[in-house]
């Protein structure tokens, strides 16, 4: 059957013209790329993702189809998806359905026959933008007027609206290992880490007090990844300083990084085009070791006060561009990475860092 038409509108005036994929519709949210190769359906299910318009690098999307196994979350999170070749055929027979059922199901709506390679090359030059998708509406200047409409990242909340809305458990009742998660969008693998691990954790919604997270007596507190700017999240930062007198193991990964940053007041900034991908290394500055590690996010913290702050260790760094990527709290059993060491999709460089973080609640309540 003939594909209908689809146009993407970006907030800088440039126009391209595909073809319709996925639901017909229009959508519109901060444009951003991906660099893995493979791995798609848990990047679109990814809570971070909330809120952005998505470009999968790779040329071929879709080809291997969508399995149950492979989500991280309860739906895909991206508001719509850019592709050069989105593929309806899949060939793994564990898949239960092609890309483009998956994407009507959940009403994403999506373009392909793009040019994604010189997209992102405009993107990494000019910088995060918003854009729109339309395949019900084709004309370029009411899509223009629709883009202004687009709510911009910075200085958006979203932690919350992904959030898990009641508390969960996971794991085993009787480990001495309890963990106290903070839901601003984790990843199910994340948890899984912990679980396999040995861990019993509970899951809490983003705004839970931090009374309620002591009701539970947990061992540790883990701080979740999630979408949005961290600088909006002052009820975050609040409950992470509480946490940090408690004295106990805390870890955050991504948002939790850039939230035990502010709550150590180092401020955090809009990235110019963010890192995502499966492929960034990181050195470890303690080890000495390289990692190729996974990563998705648009706003970092901001080096120049990290290193300024005379209780922050900087454990990792970005070999690309240097930021920061790692720090742990001098005097205090807390740290946090920038980076996904879940790493799904990716590589298993990072996996140690659950590890340490189980070995440090052990040591704690020995």
């Amino acid at each position: 059957m003939e594909q209908r038409q689809a146009i993407l509108v970006l907030a800088d005036g440039t126009t391209c013209y595909g073809k319709a994929f996925g639901a017909i519709g229009t959508t519109g949210g901060e444009i951003c790329f991906n660099t893995g190769m493979t791995g798609y359906q848990e990047v679109f299910t990814d809570p971070s993702y909330y809120g952005q318009v998505l470009i999968m690098n790779t040329v071929h999307i879709g080809n291997y189809g969508v399995a149950d196994i492979d989500v991280e979350s309860d739906s895909i999170k991206i508001k719509g998806l850019i592709g050069r070749n989105l593929e309806e055929l899949f060939s793994r027979r564990k898949a239960q359905m092609s890309l483009d059922e998956y994407l009507k199901l959940q009403n994403i709506v999506a373009i392909e026959g793009v040019d994604t390679r010189a997209l992102v090359s405009q993107i990494r030059n000019q910088g995060a933008m918003n854009c729109i998708i339309s395949s019900e509406i084709l004309d370029p200047q009411v899509l223009k007027d629709k883009l202004n409409e687009v709510p911009d990242m910075s200085g958006l909340e979203l932690a919350s609206i992904v959030s898990t809305k009641v508390p969960y458990e996971l794991g085993d009742p009787a480990s001495p290992v309890k963990i106290a998660v903070l839901d601003y969008g984790t990843k199910k693998n994340i948890l899984n880490c912990m679980v396999e691990r040995g861990a019993y954790v509970k899951v809490f919604p983003a705004k839970t007090s931090l009374e309620e997270l002591k009701a539970f007596n947990p061992s540790g507190y883990f701080i979740s990844n999630g979408p949005g700017d961290p600088a909006s999240m002052e009820y975050a930062v609040s409950t992470m300083r509480g946490i940090l007198k408690e004295e106990k193991p805390t870890f955050g990964i991504c948002l939790g990084h850039q939230i035990l940053a502010l709550a150590n007041d180092i401020p955090t900034f809009k990235m110019h085009h963010g890192h995502r991908g499966m492929n960034h290394p990181v050195k470890n500055l303690i080890s000495g070791k390289c990692e190729i590690t996974t990563q998705n996010h648009g706003f970092g913290v901001d080096p120049e006060a990290v290193r300024k702050a005379e209780n922050i260790e900087i454990t990792h760094v970005n070999l690309n561009d240097q930021s920061i990527e790692g720090i742990r709290v001098k005097g205090k059993p807390a740290f946090s990475v920038q980076y996904h060491p879940e790493s799904t999709p990716g590589p298993h460089d990072s996996r140690y860092l659950f590890d340490e973080f189980i070995e440090m609640i052990q040591k704690h309540i020995a």
